[in-house]
């Protein structure tokens, strides 16, 4: 065989969109003989190497579920695997096509399922999938039906919300974005959320070297802070309700030895913040002063620095 490298490598990334990094690996590797010093070459036979030697066991799994999933947590570590290496974008392009058009195939297989909650996940992952291939309006479609069948559910109003800010919708996505790492930071997936409006405030909070759990807890402090989740909406009487005990639970649990401050301090901040939000648009202007007062003081005992970047 005897194939110049630009041909060699645009028909490669054609093999990798369909699926098929092994039948890329082999041309690329012999279209690499010929060109040692060729970067994109060698990046690419990377790739198809990577997922040659992983495909085939994917493929494997006994359930359509166990594929889909396990290709999605793949594409996570293929991810940090090329993250250590200078990228080339045609080649990244390619494989993120062959992979997540397999995942959906694997998905799709899965519509009928009856449970409210399974199927509600399911319809979140077929949405993440249509995201990474670029078709946002068919991925909102399904991440609407995914909130429908449950409600409130933190991964999935962040990625409404990540899908919101690539359509240009910045204003939904940052009010979903607020509300979802308000719900359960730790459940969402950061790794997956790719719109500048959240991966740069990811980038920022990552400045201070937290850990990937703690850093969860302290996106939606700073977003604030930074006037990057800057919508707010109006709470409902019972929502105030449950926000005000959340806020006592959190207070008693920070109480506790051998409490997880690092986690809790951050979110009982984010908890402020919207007890805040709710005095400062509350009709009892003293009452709410003298409330807002109380929870400032509670804010800088916690964190002085963070109090005072937020009054500011």
């Amino acid at each position: 065989m005897n194939i110049q490298p630009n041909t060699g490598l645009v028909q490669a990334r054609e093999l990798l969109k369909q699926g098929n990094p092994e039948a890329a690996r082999t041309l690329l590797e012999d279209t690499l003989s010929r060109d040692l010093q060729n970067p994109e070459l060698i990046f690419t036979v990377k790739c198809a190497t990577y997922w040659s030697q992983r495909l085939p066991r994917i493929l494997g799994l006994p359930t359509a579920f166990e594929r889909a999933e396990s290709l999605v947590s793949q594409w996570k570590q293929f991810s940090d695997f090329i993250d250590k290496t200078p990228c080339y974008e045609q080649s990244v392009y390619a494989v993120k096509f062959g992979v997540f058009n397999l995942a959906l195939e694997n998905y799709q297989q899965l519509f009928n399922e009856s449970n409210k909650a399974q199927k509600a996940e399911v319809f979140r992952k077929t949405g993440l999938c249509y995201k990474k291939l670029g078709d946002f309006d068919t991925a909102l479609r399904f991440l609407k039906d995914a909130n429908t069948f449950l409600p409130e559910h933190a991964p999935i109003l962040a990625e409404m919300a990540d899908c919101y800010a690539l359509c240009g919708e910045e204003k939904i996505a940052k009010v979903l974005f607020r509300e979802a790492f308000y719900i359960d930071a730790q459940k969402i997936d950061i790794d997956f959320l790719e719109s500048e409006l959240i991966t740069r405030l990811i980038s920022r909070v990552e400045e201070n070297d937290y850990k990937e759990e703690v850093l969860k807890e302290w996106i939606p402090v700073y977003g604030v802070l930074y006037g990057v989740l800057s919508i707010k909406r109006e709470l409902r009487a019972f929502e105030v309700g449950k926000l005000k005990q959340a806020v006592f639970s959190l207070e008693n649990e920070l109480k506790e030895s051998g409490s997880n401050q690092d986690i809790l301090i951050p979110r009982l901040i984010n908890h402020y913040f919207w007890l805040v939000d709710y005095y400062v648009n509350s009709n009892d202007d003293d009452r709410a002063r003298t409330s807002i007062n109380e929870i400032l003081l509670k804010i800088k005992l916690l964190n002085p620095k963070i109090h005072e970047m937020y009054i500011i």
